[in-house]
């Protein structure tokens, strides 16, 4: 089959990790796989197949007339029959669409990654091209129910996002702090991933547990919010036990160096992290936020979003006890390998794409 994925930019976050992996899986699996970048190319370039077809469409403007006949052509010169369009790059989907002569199915997948917050989401322009839509895939339960009640395309389906093994890059630099007491945070700098809240749980923990190191890899946006994090770790019991990593391609390999997994977010998706801390056999501890309780199940500790009380103790409770960082571990990576695979979504996604 000819599919192309489509996505904005290829900076290292959750709904672009997807677009990549599913393009380079269903290479993988023998179909003709295409990926068109739309506005920005970034880190995640150097993680497509070489089997994967690639386009860049260098989009300029809220229109970007230009980029839209460059991407219709191309669907119809490679007899796309597939258009798998994720988050924003429906606008730009459906525009290439209209001009098209033989329609492919088109199919819009959501992974907005604030669920907990959608009574704030504006979807005017979202609702009136949904009527377009052939099918749309919701990455956790609430946004699939939103989708129903809100837009006009009425083909509303959960597909939980899938875990890829990434080839590992080696550690560019080595990491701060003590072998066995490092904790990681994988997620951009980003209000909803709410890195304040993990600030202060890792504040409360200092005078006993000062050999932790926890380390944010993610990408900044030199913003408000990443000055207020430069401004909390800079704190007596955190500036030395704080490391700011940035968005790194060696994420593989960072896993690989800590101990402990945790997202603290007051929002999301269903977070590709939390299933990368599954593969590298990361013990995690997340907030009941998105999908993440319902991926952890009993292999890992969920809290309350925005409590830095409950989050230390959880953090603490892994911290003290070595064999239970052990058993979640372990249990975690099965439980994502099983439920979480690629060959179990691929055989999924070809039933929606073959409909």
């Amino acid at each position: 089959m000819k599919v192309l994925q489509i996505i904005d930019s290829l900076e290292a976050g959750g709904a672009e990790r997807m677009a990549v992996n599913i393009a380079n899986v269903l290479a993988k699996e023998g179909h003709d796989s295409h990926l068109c970048v739309t506005r920005k190319e970034g880190l995640l370039q150097q993680a497509i197949a070489p089997e994967v077809a690639y386009l860049f469409l260098n989009k300029k403007g809220k229109l970007g007339l230009s980029a839209v006949f460059k991407l219709n052509n191309y669907i119809r010169v490679h007899q796309i029959e597939v258009i798998h369009a994720h988050s924003t790059s429906a606008f730009i989907a459906v525009l290439a669409f209209l001009f098209l002569k033989n329609k492919p199915k088109l199919i819009w997948h959501d992974h907005y990654g604030k669920a907990n917050e959608l009574v704030y989401r504006p979807f005017t322009l979202l609702k009136i091209i949904s009527v377009f839509f052939d099918q749309i895939i919701s990455v956790n339960k609430r946004l699939k129910v939103w989708a129903e009640k809100e837009l006009k395309c009425k083909k509303v389906l959960y597909l939980e996002n899938f875990a890829l093994s990434a080839p590992t890059v080696p550690l560019l630099s080595p990491l701060g702090g003590t072998i066995g007491k490092r904790m990681v945070c994988l997620a951009n700098l980003r209000e909803q991933k709410d890195h304040l809240n993990l600030l202060q749980a890792f504040e409360r923990l200092a005078p006993e547990y000062d050999e932790w190191t926890l380390h944010l890899c993610g990408q900044d946006f030199e913003d408000a919010y990443f000055k207020e994090i430069q401004h909390q770790i800079q704190k007596p019991a955190l500036a030395s036990r704080v490391f700011l990593l940035g968005s790194r391609p060696d994420v593989t390999a960072i896993l690989k160096t800590c101990d402990i997994g945790v997202l603290s977010s007051n929002s999301e998706g269903l977070p590709v992290a939390l299933l990368e801390y599954g593969l590298n056999k990361l013990p995690v501890i997340a907030t009941d936020v998105g999908a993440c309780k319902e991926v952890i199940a009993n292999t890992g500790i969920v809290v309350s979003a925005e409590n830095p009380q409950l989050l230390a103790a959880a953090l603490e409770e892994l911290m003290s006890n070595h064999e239970l960082r052990d058993r979640y571990a372990a249990q975690f990576q099965e439980h994502v390998l099983q439920h979480y695979g690629s060959e179990r979504y691929v055989e999924k996604l070809m039933k929606i794409y073959n409909k």
